[in-house]
């Protein structure tokens, strides 16, 4: 920028219309500037006033400078192209759905026991959860609403489908809302993550394939709630003092105390052995 007279004027009187010089002493073209065009009508309205000379002289110069600082030309998006939605007006589901995995992950790592804390981040979850999928209809969503996208453009409908979208984020926070969480290579179990909401008002029944691709069915009571890890059938209890009752392959039983499996059977699980039919969370929660 040393090579526009314009330039170095304005920063002299602090002139921040065009460049600004942060607390480093560092200059930065304004933030308001998405694009050259912008710059173009910046310039032009400095066609009258003081800088009417300098900024007839000079808009060639700068409107170089602004593209060798930020070279345009050679950004080609990560797949080799910048894709026309994913621009300024699109709803981003993806970093929605990201931005919800990274509250989830502040809300996993707080004490059970700060329920101010968590009381706050659950309410920020809860909100930023209602702001993507079947909460919304199909005309703001473009497309069917429990499908995962990454994008909807102002001018079209949802883009970019599947596992490129929201969907990984999804899953792991979906995870997380039945209390479940891998640390240190062993499954572990949070009660305070786990809303009432999710509990059963009357009894019900499970259906899931086991790890021998077999279809299974299990009786729910009221107050409980199922879902699977790795194929393995998990089932939490509001209720009961907190412990883990893990159910063999042979039929018979181990309880762990507290929400913790050990690394053996975390293992497992995660390799789908089969050798774990069946895990019972008691969470505690009432």
């Amino acid at each position: 920028m040393s090579t526009s007279d314009l330039l170095k004027a304005m920063l002299l009187t602090g002139d921040g219309r065009i460049v600004d010089r942060d607390i480093d002493g560092g200059v930065h073209f304004n933030a308001d500037f998405r694009n050259a065009d912008l710059l173009k009508a910046a310039l032009n309205g400095l066609r009258e006033g003081e800088y009417q000379d300098l900024a007839e002289q000079e808009s060639d110069l700068i409107l170089g400078i602004y593209e060798q600082v930020f070279d345009h030309q050679s950004f080609t998006g990560r797949s080799g192209s910048f894709y026309k939605y994913e621009g300024l007006g699109c709803i981003y589901w993806h970093m929605v759905s990201k931005l919800l995995l990274a509250v989830d992950e502040i809300r996993g790592s707080t004490p059970a026991d700060d329920t101010v804390t968590l009381a706050r981040l659950n309410i920020h979850y809860q909100a930023i959860r209602e702001g993507i999928g079947v909460h919304k209809s199909p005309a703001d969503y473009g497309a069917i609403p429990t499908d995962p996208y990454s994008h909807t453009p102002g001018f079209a409908g949802a883009q970019q489908p599947g596992m490129t979208g929201q969907v990984k984020e999804d899953i792991l926070t979906r995870l997380s809302e039945m209390g479940m969480q891998v640390k240190e290579g062993c499954i572990t179990f949070k009660p305070q993550l786990v809303s009432s909401t999710e509990f059963l008002d009357e009894p019900s029944s499970f259906r899931h394939i086991d790890a021998n691709g077999q279809s299974k069915s299990l009786e729910l009571e009221k107050g409980s709630l199922a879902f699977t890890i790795c194929q393995v059938p998990v089932v939490s209890h509001r209720s009961g003092d907190p412990r883990i009752l893990i159910t063999r392959q042979d039929g018979s039983t181990l309880e762990s105390k507290g929400h913790e499996l050990d690394p053996a059977i975390s293992a497992a699980i995660f390799e789908r052995t089969g050798a774990i039919q069946r895990l019972d969370i008691f969470l505690g929660l009432s």
